[in-house]
């Protein structure tokens, strides 16, 4: 088969992998056989018009999977098949559909999900050394990776300002114990994401709720409260909030900076969601680096059971006290862990993951739209979640015991609200590993409750 050559367009994968995968593909498909001889690799350069080193970085990526081995003075010879396409994974089982945890939607896609565990075999072919005691904070790899990773999000900071961390909560921990004392104040939207809530609590720090409109916090009340209650940080979502869904514009940022800034007050920003918005707003820490504590979790924009992210801390001194403090509490992210995410963004999966969670969730905004009563919700098209302010006479405990008779789970605005009075109001899921269609039916239910009374509606069950 020495006159075999690939057709590198059909990949968007760095060229070689796109080689390593064509020769499986060909394997699978029969126009390649065992014992086929490949062409020569600077004879395959100079018709596909690459690097010779690109093309003998694809053999040895074919003879990693199997695929292919290499004979002294003899050439390259297919040897093997790939391993079989995965299937999708199976649907949930009908009943309980559980819409209270914020996940991106789960990939379903057999060759998306082909791709994500051949980087995961790819990542074990080296196991032992990740089972190994690292340094905190990443090596030279995942910092190169994070790097190019926090540059979609026009974040160019210094190596010596990133770490590697084993999530965003861990993060939270670390620096909210940098910045705050028990009984010293923390500000934050008056509806927050409740991890903050349940961080502050276990440090003995206080939170006070700033009021919002459609834009995020009032930076009048910002100054007010950075006056009266001398606080030690603010600590925002700001793109694609939870529970709240609301992005903060980018004017309302600058004046946010400009607060902090005169009052000296550190921003915690953190952008769990930032990556999902392909053209969202500069996120705080490239209008005030100096000032910001930014946190890019992959959790969000990938997955959620990959704990890790990206701590850029506002200056080179504050990230020794912090990698300290996280050293402290957990010794190092999972090198393994690390490793898969790297990987990832080397070779492109974590940016087809990520298009296909704003795809998926910008089908599933669609399906709440087409089904739910018109204005009942509020939400962004690439949100994970919606903000369901419940119509009178709906009080949010009725309405999530009302979810709960028939086995959906959704949240009250108890667990979100820093700041009273609480509104009577719920967040509802649409990521995680339910289906669309469990999802519509989940929403027929919940459609047929807003437009009805609790009463009208407990008598018909």
């Amino acid at each position: 088969m020495a006159d075999w050559i690939p057709d590198l367009s059909r990949s968007d994968k760095p060229r070689y992998l796109a080689i390593a995968d064509l020769i499986g593909e060909d394997i699978r498909a029969g126009r390649l056989s065992i014992g086929d001889r490949l062409p020569p690799q600077r004879k395959l350069a100079a018709r596909l018009d690459i690097d010779f080193t690109t093309v003998a970085r694809g053999y040895v990526e074919a003879q990693k999977r199997g695929l292919v081995e290499s004979r002294v003075g003899q050439g390259t010879f297919v040897t093997g098949a790939p391993r079989p396409k995965p299937r999708a994974p199976a649907a949930p089982k009908p009943g309980t559909v559980d819409l209270s945890m914020n996940l991106p939607p789960e990939p379903d896609d057999p060759a998306l999900i082909e791709r994500m565990q051949e980087g995961l075999a790819e990542v074990a072919r080296d196991l032992v050394s990740l089972l190994r005691y690292q340094g905190f904070g990443g090596t030279v790899a995942d910092k190169d990776a994070a790097s190019a990773w926090l540059g979609r999000r026009a974040l160019v900071p210094a190596q010596e300002r990133i770490f590697v961390t084993p999530g965003a909560h861990p993060a939270l921990l670390g620096i909210f114990g940098l910045l705050a004392r028990p009984g010293e104040t923390i500000l934050c939207e008056a509806i927050t994401y409740p991890g903050v809530r349940a961080i502050a609590a276990q440090l003995g720090i206080k939170l006070h709720g700033l009021p919002m409109d459609h834009d995020g916090i009032d930076p009048d009340a910002f100054a007010a409260a950075c006056r009266d209650l001398a606080p030690k940080a603010l600590y925002l979502n700001p793109t694609l909030q939870n529970p709240t869904t609301l992005t903060i514009p980018e004017e309302r940022r600058e004046a946010i900076a400009k607060v902090a800034r005169r009052f000296g007050v550190p921003i915690v920003e953190d952008d769990a969601y930032g990556f999902v918005p392909p053209h969202g707003p500069p996120p705080l820490a490239a209008i005030a680096p100096d000032l910001t504590w930014h946190i890019a979790g992959l959790a969000k924009c990938i997955g959620a059971g990959l704990r890790a992210a990206y701590v850029v801390a506002p200056e080179v001194r504050a990230g020794y006290a912090f990698a300290s403090a996280l050293r402290t509490a957990n010794v190092m992210a999972s090198p393994l862990t690390t490793a898969l995410a790297t990987r990832w963004i080397e070779d492109g999966t974590a940016d087809t993951l990520l298009r296909f969670i704003r795809t998926e969730a910008a089908a599933r905004q669609a399906l709440a739209s087409e089904v739910l009563p018109k204005g009942s919700f509020r939400a962004d098209p690439l949100s994970f979640n919606l903000w369901i302010e419940l119509p009178a006479p709906w009080t949010r405990s009725a309405f999530v015991g009302h979810m709960r008779s028939t086995g959906i789970g959704v949240v009250a605005s108890d667990a979100f609200t820093v700041t009273a009075p609480t509104v009577e109001a719920v967040r509802v899921c649409l990521g995680g590993p339910a289906t669309r269609a469990q999802i519509r039916s989940a929403l027929d239910f919940m459609a047929h409750a807003l437009e009805e009374s609790p009463e009208v509606v407990s008598a018909v069950m």
